[in-house]
């Protein structure tokens, strides 16, 4: 045979062998096929980033929960008014009662969410259901859902309680916060001009959150509140009181007076005056009634810029609570699951917009209306402006560590909500509320830092955090105002007097955590035009490195800007001593 044959017949041989084998191992003859089950993956966890020291982390969509009611677990009624904020908490469920397959059914509960938006009944069903816990200590959990800058005046229930044997109990986990939801909503005059305020009225339910955001752009903007909602003061921002948020906006929208006596500088005048509803504190659909129906109002400022301002608060009983820490950690553990899956998933998020609407029960809002407003939207209102409606966020359970402070460098976010709002509102109304709940009495931490031990060393998705950029200046004002921080007499550092200053500052400006703030150093005129100028500087610099030391992670590189003015900015005259103690300020600026 040939040289030219051999390599033909081997040619030939390889390729038959190649073919060969190959049906071989299709067959399954050579190597038998394993039997395999489809996995569910929890967690894909991606290499760390070099840039940062958190783990990225993909969180599959995990399977829906199904549609029929479970016949087991601990049973709890969960009470909650129409509010977006609930996303995590809905689909945690399954159904306005826990459903099979559902991650609170996962967890051995039982739940019942009941649509409540009066306060008042939400705090008689707690008592009522604590009295009926001390007849039979099998009787089902309460609990109710608040907005987390109200519990102060919501605590006040805490003395009926106190007679039927306990006392208010946080639940260490929130499952969302309002975005942009609830807002004071005014004339477009107020935002360049917040003085334009004066003289006018705001409808709201008073004593809660939607109150608490205009009080604090009050306060933030040195305005004067006249917190008597039967009188009428043309030199302050006056309120008139609804019982409800959908009806704050429907004060406005039919435009109906009401008939009060004029004070001025607190004295009754005894002139009669009609007062309407010039501006509206309220959230969604209130927001969206005042665009559709009326209009002619945009948002002064909202929870999208007060934005650590309104965290969901679940609170119940600690007679309820000591005796179930089992089902407690439950419903932690089924909202953190939740969470994550509302905050990653279309479908998720989609399904617990039905849900809600089940829940809530509108007839004329489908799941389709609280999905649209729950990632808020820019729509024209009945006059041609085009305002933002909605916006809310869910939870996860990295949120929730550093909504209370268990991150590194973290600061207790909510203590500053409540401490901010409870001292505002007992200010305010020191009948109603003389005074409020330490929040260490409602609040104990041990469940949430059990659960982040179990996860210690794991990676877990991250929580939402605000980016800063160093060089981006403010461009819309929300607020300007001038602080009195007693400084050393030519000098950068503080006094003693400073502190209670600083830390009312700081807990203000935890609540705006979205807005940059600008810090401006002002001097008066004594002494050297230069070294006035470098020691406003040196003074802005003092306030922003004392507000970076108390909290890395609320006070991130580029939130605080500095400026100085020296004498140039006078408030007042320097010719006499009060004058130039005016002078000597510093004035913060918040924006975006």
């Amino acid at each position: 045979m040939t040289t030219r044959g051999k390599i033909v017949i081997g040619a030939l041989l390889v390729a038959l062998l190649y073919f060969g084998i190959n049906k071989l191992i299709g067959s399954g003859m050579l190597f038998k096929k394993a039997a395999t089950e489809s996995v569910l993956l929890n967690s894909i966890e991606l290499p760390t980033q070099t840039a940062g020291t958190r783990t990225n982390q993909a969180v599959p969509l995990a399977p829906l929960p199904g549609r029929t009611p479970t016949e087991k677990g601990a049973p709890v009624t969960w009470e909650v008014m129409a509010w977006n904020s609930q996303m995590a908490g809905m689909l945690a469920n399954g159904g306005p009662r826990t459903t099979e397959g559902s991650s609170m059914a996962a967890n051995g509960l039982n739940l019942q969410i009941v649509r409540q938006d009066d306060v008042a009944k939400m705090q008689a069903d707690l008592v009522k259901n604590a009295l009926d816990m001390q007849q039979n200590p099998e009787t089902p959990g309460l609990i109710v859902s608040i907005m987390g800058d109200g519990l102060p005046a919501f605590s006040a229930v805490q003395s009926q309680l106190e007679k039927a044997g306990t006392g208010l109990q946080i639940l260490p986990y929130s499952c969302g916060k309002s975005f942009g939801e609830d807002k004071l909503m005014g004339p477009k005059e107020w935002l360049d001009n917040p003085k334009a305020a004066l003289g006018k009225t705001i409808a709201c339910y008073l004593r809660d959150g939607d109150q608490n955001i205009a009080l604090k752009w009050c306060a933030d903007n040195g305005l004067k509140v006249n917190p008597d909602e039967t009188t009428y003061d043309p030199e302050a921002v006056n309120f008139m009181a609804a019982p409800d948020f959908l009806d704050a906006a429907e004060k406005y929208i039919t435009g109906k007076p009401e008939q009060r006596t004029k004070v001025v500088k607190g004295k009754d005048t005894g002139v009669k005056v009609d007062v309407p509803a010039d501006a509206v504190a309220t959230w969604t659909p209130g927001d969206v009634n005042i665009a559709k129906q009326k209009g002619g109002l945009v948002n002064i400022v909202s929870t999208k810029d007060y934005s650590n301002q309104m965290p969901n608060i679940m609170v119940t009983t600690k007679l309820w609570y000591d005796a179930h820490p089992k089902e407690v950690e439950g419903i932690m553990t089924a909202l953190a699951v939740a969470g994550d899956q509302v905050k990653s998933h279309p479908e998720a998020l989609s399904r617990a917009a039905d849900i809600s609407a089940e829940v809530y029960g509108d007839k004329d809002k489908n799941g389709g209306y609280w999905l649209r407003y729950y990632k808020g939207v820019s729509e024209a209102d009945r006059t041609g402006e085009v305002v933002e409606l909605g916006g809310s966020k869910a939870f996860n359970f990295a949120d929730n560590l550093a909504l209370f402070g268990l991150e590194e460098g973290g600061t207790n976010v909510y203590a500053s909500v409540y401490k901010t709002f409870g001292d505002v509102q007992s200010k305010l109304y020191p009948k109603e509320l003389p005074s409020y709940v330490p929040l260490d009495q409602m609040l104990d931490l041990t469940l949430l830092k059990k659960l982040q031990r179990q996860y210690q060393g794991k990676a877990i998705a991250p929580a939402d955090k605000q980016q800063f950029a160093a060089d981006d200046e403010i461009r819309q004002s929300v607020s300007k105002r001038a602080w009195n921080i007693e400084f050393a007499t030519g000098k950068s550092t503080f006094t003693p007097a400073a502190e209670r200053d600083l830390n009312q500052l700081f807990d203000d400006l935890v609540v705006a955590g979205r807005l940059k703030v600008a810090v401006h150093g002002h001097t008066d005129n004594q002494g050297d035009p230069q070294k006035n100028q470098q020691l406003s500087e040196d003074r802005a610099l003092a306030v922003q490195q004392w507000l970076s030391r108390k909290s890395s992670s609320a006070f991130p590189e580029g939130r605080v800007q500095i400026y100085a003015h020296g004498a140039t900015e006078p408030l007042a005259s320097n010719t006499t001593p009060d004058g130039r103690a005016k002078n000597r300020r510093v004035e913060i600026v918040l924006g975006n």
